[in-house]
């Protein structure tokens, strides 16, 4: 199994660069591919803030990419759970964060927009501090 980098990933997600979209297929779709938690975020990132997609066909791009059968994602479950939130409204890295906090008591923060947004979908309260 081979690791692969946030590159790579956009590069086969975006088909941007012809030369480097082959080359990621061939490592995404031709080898067995580990994607790491701290990639997904970071894809996130680079797909909405360099390539202006918006939240819906981020989630899309990451879910088509997750489902490929030669792809391993890290905490395939928390990704899962942070996508399906990012849907009903939280920012991406602010579910990643929330969903990863399932086994403590409470998770604490200064946004407001968070707490509300995240009223009804954690089974960890989001509290203000």
């Amino acid at each position: 199994m081979l690791a692969v980098d946030t590159n790579l990933v956009v590069r086969y997600l975006t088909a941007d660069d012809p030369a480097q979209f082959e080359r990621a297929i061939a490592v995404i779709e031709g080898k067995d591919a580990f994607i790491g938690l701290t990639v997904i975020p970071e894809t996130e990132w680079v797909l909405r803030g360099v390539y202006r997609y918006r939240p819906a066909h981020v989630v899309r791009a990451l879910r088509s990419l997750a489902g490929l059968p030669t792809v391993t994602i890290e905490d395939p479950d928390i990704v899962s759970t942070a996508l399906q939130w990012v849907e009903r409204g939280l920012d991406f890295a602010d579910a990643l964060h929330l969903a990863r906090a399932q086994s403590c008591d409470a998770f604490m923060t200064f946004d407001q927009d968070l707490a509300a947004r995240a009223v009804g979908l954690s089974v960890v309260p989001v509290q203000l501090s």
